[in-house]
């Protein structure tokens, strides 16, 4: 597993083995011990494309109908943090809800990949939360101010190369310790490929940009001190706790 990390004022990657991270120096390789390091998030994107409705049992759960075109909408890199870092519950928000979603980061600038060549342009897979302000969300009719805010897009903690099989892995969230999504990404209705496809039709994709597959069913409430994991199996575990507009560390 590949992760961004923080020691002192030094900003570097590594790879993530065990309980250890290995940097590259040219010549020689650095070795720490992951808890002494701040884990930063694993990508620094230029835009995250995440994908709505894309889980069948999530269409089924609202009685909707299944999308024939993946539902696209973008949220800003300002919303990123990683691991351990503190979602804002904001001000102005009545309800701010968590969607765990498998995320797909893009490892080099590419255009018009079709299906069979997405692997190529595949760097690695992370967990991903959608916070969304949900009562913004449904006030607005579109989704950009209640997806937007700073700390709405936790990401991480690491990055898994690209040959994990996807195909069929478990999702799940918990919060304060309680199972509240569980299901499998066998039930994606449109494929990592089949997204990517589509998606570098539209823009050209850039290295680190991170695709946010969709959320399964279960999507509900946050409330500030709760402490929410999303975990995918063969990736790991995202911990973030919430806090108040009030309570944030400026």
């Amino acid at each position: 597993m590949i992760g961004r990390f923080k020691y002192d004022n030094e900003v570097f990657e590594g790879v993530v083995r065990g309980d250890r991270v290995i940097v590259e120096r040219g010549l020689y390789c650095d070795t720490f011990i992951l808890s002494e390091l701040e884990i930063l998030p694993p990508t620094n994107p230029s835009k995250i494309i995440c994908v709505g409705l894309n889980y069948i049992d999530h269409a089924l759960e609202l009685d909707m109908p299944i999308p024939k075109k993946p539902l696209i909408f973008l949220k800003p890199p300002s919303s990123v943090i990683g691991h351990h870092g503190k979602i804002v519950y904001p001000g102005t928000a009545k309800r701010v809800d968590y969607e765990a979603e498998l995320a797909v980061i893009v490892g080099k600038r590419c255009k018009n990949v079709p299906s069979r060549d997405a692997c190529s342009v595949i760097l690695g897979y992370t967990c991903f939360n959608d916070v969304t302000a949900r009562d913004l969300q449904k006030e607005d009719g579109q989704w950009t101010r209640s997806k937007s805010f700073d700390t709405f897009s936790p990401v991480g903690p690491f990055i898994t190369d690209q040959g994990l099989d996807i195909c069929d892995l478990s999702i799940k969230t918990r919060v304060n310790g309680k199972l509240r999504q569980d299901s499998t990404t066998s039930n994606l209705i449109f494929s990592v490929p089949e997204l990517i496809e589509f998606i570098s039709s539209i823009m050209t994709l850039e290295a680190g940009d991170i695709i946010a597959t969709g959320t399964p069913p279960g999507v509900d409430k946050l409330s500030a001190g709760d402490e929410v994991e999303i975990e995918i199996e063969g990736i790991g575990v995202l911990k973030n706790s919430v806090v108040s507009d009030g309570d944030q560390i400026r």
